[in-house]
């Protein structure tokens, strides 16, 4: 299997989730603007997100995907469709009981985490949609299971398209829900939380048939003997013993979340929404180049690990390291030169304002700081996971957690919610630049000949493709053209592929070709 093609697959399949979720965005901000209800919205959203990041995608995936890609190395397919079925019963009634408590304690939650929804009037209807929402992590947790098992098989194509039925559903509950509900009186906001709920149980039922095709369809215990017999399973223990570090090192970077939400809603009506729509923005970036490397490497360098082979190691983690650069540095050039046009396009129409464009381009200027480390982090991060070393990730996440808020009490009183998105961008680039320390000191990673003449090219093919985004910047008065749609939209699409025809044409010149990174299993 050639990992630049799979990876081009996963990054294909996410642009699509990713273009299909600006549409999202873009209706909801046409919609309801960066308001109260949004505020309120975003926050009942973020919780169950927060905890699915926190036990499925994330301490969750860490711990499983490695144990499943050894067990299925060195132990063959039977004895891993075993360890998929204990840990599936297991995980199941752990979401019930979780699904239970946190609609139980909803006030709670969403005091914890935006308790200035309190004056704006936004508390109550985050509550309301907390409860209802919050069986998402369920859905969302099996989803997780479901692509741990099959990227470990190399089917990525699934896993990786399945956020576009969420965004789907999105898409219609603001297209045909908002308008029902305001005329039957329901508050509209309410809509969108029944779009994720449907987007849940339909990325769910993607997940089926892809599994059965593989002969690994989860054969869940019901039943208390099951879930006792399945609780014996030595892998179910291995699993829990490494999720407890996982969970440690990922709740780091949620709590540091919680704290950036919360101070959020002190700033004022408005904030949370201008954050979140400049990290929709942001996620694009690092969805299609981080996590698409993340999902290809992290079962090859578990595979690679299992056999021992110290060389082929370094040499995965030097072509995944290799690839942020080229791709995610024009794209942190461009976020940082070109950013007013992005959001003026992508999102000033109905209830977006011009203000609200601004108070987004700061707040996505802040996160282009970091986009480089953002996005590096999804490969250094299983150079460690593979090894089942998660302690040292979760070390430097805790120092890296103290480092944000540190840069939150310089950055915020000066620059508002945009301080908020800086100081995770700066904190990003700290905790990235440590994890490639600590991975060459072990050996993990050994830079391959020629990096400095690498480097130096994507440098300088970066720079003038930013100097050109920095010159049409300028030329156009990009909200002001929000009255030409079509011309404002052709604009943009122009610009931005002449820009990329610049960057990889400079590239060509200087003696880059896309073989270069082509690579096999």
């Amino acid at each position: 299997m050639n990992l630049l093609r799979a990876a081009s697959t996963v990054s294909l399949l996410t642009l699509a989730s990713r273009i299909t979720g600006l549409v999202r965005e873009q209706m909801v901000a046409a919609a309801f603007g960066a308001s109260v209800m949004t505020d309120a919205f975003n926050v009942a959203f973020r919780i169950p997100n927060l905890l699915r990041r926190l036990f499925a995608e994330g301490a969750f995936s860490q711990a499983f995907v490695p144990l499943l890609a050894q067990s299925r190395e060195r132990d063959g397919d039977e004895p891993t469709r075993m360890l998929i079925d204990a840990v599936a019963t297991v995980l199941l009634w752990a979401l019930l009981a979780v699904s239970l408590l946190g609609v139980l304690g909803a006030p709670v939650l969403v005091w914890l985490m935006a308790e200035g929804l309190k004056e704006t009037g936004g508390f109550d209807i985050a509550v309301v949609m907390t409860r209802f929402m919050f069986p998402y992590i369920g859905f969302m947790s099996l989803v997780a299971l479901a692509a741990g098992v099959l990227n470990t098989w190399k089917r990525f194509a699934v896993s990786a398209a399945t956020p576009v039925l969420l965004n789907l559903s999105f898409i219609a509950a603001a297209w045909l829900l908002v308008p029902r509900f305001s005329a039957w009186g329901i508050e509209p906001i309410y809509a969108l939380a029944v779009g994720v709920m449907v987007g849940g149980v339909l990325q769910l039922a993607l997940q089926i048939p892809a599994l059965r095709a593989i002969g690994a369809l989860p054969r869940f215990g019901l039943s208390p003997a099951r879930l006792r017999a399945a609780w014996a399973h030595p892998g179910v223990h291995r699993v829990l013993k490494q999720m407890a570090p996982a969970i440690l090192g990922v709740s780091v970077a949620q709590i540091s979340l919680l704290i950036n939400t919360q101070i959020a809603t002190q700033i004022g009506a408005g904030a949370v929404s201008w954050l979140t729509y400049a990290d929709r923005l942001m996620e694009f970036p690092t969805a299609l180049l981080g996590v698409a490397l993340g999902v290809v490497l992290l079962p090859q360098l578990s595979a690679t690990q299992a056999l021992g082979d110290a060389d082929r190691y370094a040499a995965l983690l030097d072509w995944g390291l290799r690839l942020v650069l080229l791709l995610a540095l024009p794209c942190a050039v461009a976020l940082l030169v070109f950013p007013k046009a992005l959001v003026s396009v992508l999102y000033h129409r109905g209830a977006f304002t011009p203000y609200d464009v601004q108070q987004t381009v700061v707040a996505l200027m802040g996160y282009g700081a970091g986009l480089l480390g953002l996005v590096a982090l999804k490969v250094l991060a299983p150079g460690f996971y593979a090894k089942q070393d998660i302690r040292t990730p979760v070390k430097i996440a805790v120092v890296v957690l103290v480092l944000t808020q540190l840069l939150n009490l310089v950055f915020v009183p000066r620059l508002g919610h945009a301080g908020l998105a800086l100081s995770i961008g700066c904190a990003a680039l700290v905790n990235a630049l440590w994890l490639l320390i600590m991975l060459h000191r072990r050996g993990s990673w050994r830079p391959s000949p020629g990096w400095p003449a690498f480097a130096a090219r994507v440098v300088f093919a970066s720079a003038l493709m930013g100097g050109g985004l920095a010159w049409a910047a300028q030329a156009f008065d990009w909200v002001a053209l929000g009255e030409r749609e079509l011309l404002r939209a052709g604009a943009l699409a122009g610009v931005l592929a002449a820009a990329a025809l610049l960057y990889f044409g400079v590239l060509l010149i200087l003696g880059l070709r896309p073989a270069q990174f082509a690579r096999r299993t």
